[in-house]
């Protein structure tokens, strides 16, 4: 069974958004890491680009796959997980604790069209 935190919102292509203030700090679930095994590398945006809600801005890498990363919310990235560079295996340990970015949103009330945690249990089938 996968890891589900009741408080974070959840986005149907399995990143988790937690909400502090205006930013939003995005990862990646835990159900999505199991799914992809061994992750292998972390491709991230720079601090200051742009994201948009539901385009790409980054991916995974395993060993089985590569899977596109799609941002939750719109807004300028004011942080990355630089961690996650020379150790990407922290997703794979802990998916909630390794956050891969932090946004400052643009329009919070795009935060209305993510899933809650019964939500998003629902869509994995647990």
């Amino acid at each position: 069974m996968s890891k589900i935190i009741e408080g974070l919102l959840y986005s149907e292509s399995h990143e988790w958004v937690k909400v502090e203030g205006d930013i939003a700090v995005i990862g990646v679930t835990d159900f999505a890491q199991k799914e992809m095994g061994d992750i292998t590398y972390v491709d991230a945006p720079e601090a200051d680009d742009e994201v948009t809600a539901g385009e790409e801005f980054g991916a995974l890498e395993s060993v089985k796959a590569s899977s596109d990363l799609f941002s939750p919310v719109s807004g300028t990235v004011v942080e990355v997980n630089e961690e996650l560079e020379d150790a990407p295996e922290k997703v794979n340990e802990d998916a909630y604790a390794a956050w891969i970015i932090k946004v400052e949103m643009s329009d919070k009330s795009e935060l209305d069209a993510l899933l809650d945690a019964a939500a998003y249990k629902a869509l994995i089938g647990e």
